[in-house]
């Protein structure tokens, strides 16, 4: 399997699809008598949780190419990408399920909402997980850091593409997503700082990855993808959003305009170049010895 902008891709739309259900479930229990936000929500998520799939298994060479690839994959229990294979199918079977229900009765049982809460939580974390469990080879997709970083980002993205779905629609349980304030502010900080211990985590490596943790930490910071870092993420993807959701606070005729629906945009910038970055810039020791 080659890493690169698909697996990027996959990763973001797999995160983005988590987050959106737990919001989606969330607004439905805050606002039941309204349920197009959450509709619109569970959509969103099988179709970003189902694309990203269908983007990993074409470029894992199967699918129609070799769909047999995959039947060998579930039994092999010691791989995380079988476990990762058994969270996605079971959140997409969930979330159809939600659809059907939320679609036909405008209502989801509530054992069904936190079921699927804790396999999106599964889900985004596995994203993280799938590139820790090559940290021998890339020291900078640390196993610890990066699930948690990708769980936030997850959130983060899904929250933003269905508060934007709500700002489109112009639905009536914006007026349930107040949270959504706290949490704009919120996520991206704990990103910045989750990011930055990467990156220190990363640094400090020694031995024999302490080349190419060096390396790839420069890749990021002053190399080939420094623009991409700083620009695309660092500034767009974080600070913009924490800056707007600021002069919001500040100014409220400011949240009744476009500048909700840019901050969210520029949220979900963020969540793609964070794991395209997090891949393209990554070295792997092997190299550099």
């Amino acid at each position: 399997m080659v890493w690169d902008w698909i697996i990027a891709t996959y990763l973001f739309l797999a995160g983005m699809g988590a987050g959106a259900f737990v919001l989606a479930s969330i607004v439905g229990w805050r606002r039941p008598n309204d349920f197009k936000v959450k509709l619109a929500g569970l959509v969103i998520a099988l179709v970003a949780v189902g694309g990203g799939t269908l983007l990993l298994m074409v470029d894992a060479r199967a699918g129609l190419m070799n769909p047999l690839r995959f039947v060998g994959l579930l039994a092999n229990t010691s791989s995380i990408m079988m476990w990762g294979v058994v969270l996605l199918s079971a959140f997409l079977v969930l979330d159809f399920v939600a659809i059907i229900l939320e679609w036909r009765t405008k209502k989801t049982p509530k054992a069904l909402d936190v079921i699927g809460m804790l396999l999106a939580l599964g889900v985004a974390g596995y994203t993280g997980a799938l590139l820790g469990d090559a940290h021998l080879a890339f020291p900078l997709w640390n196993p610890a850091i990066l699930p948690v970083l990708f769980v936030v980002s997850a959130a983060s993205a899904g929250f933003a593409v269905v508060v934007l779905a709500a700002h489109i629609m112009k639905a009536p349980e914006l007026e349930a997503m107040h949270f959504t304030h706290v949490t704009g502010l919120a996520l991206p900080v704990i990103e910045v700082a989750l990011i930055a211990v990467l990156l220190f985590a990363t640094q400090a490596i020694d031995g024999s990855a302490a080349a190419a943790a060096a390396a790839s930490v420069a890749n990021l910071t002053t190399g080939s993808y420094a623009v991409a870092f700083w620009l695309g993420l660092v500034v767009v993807g974080l600070a913009a959003p924490i800056a707007i959701e600021l002069a919001m606070r500040s100014k409220e005729e400011l949240s009744k305009g476009a500048l909700p629906c840019v901050a969210e945009c520029c949220v979900l910038v963020g969540g793609f170049m964070l794991r395209y970055l997090v891949i393209m810039a990554a070295l792997p020791t092997a190299m550099l010895l």
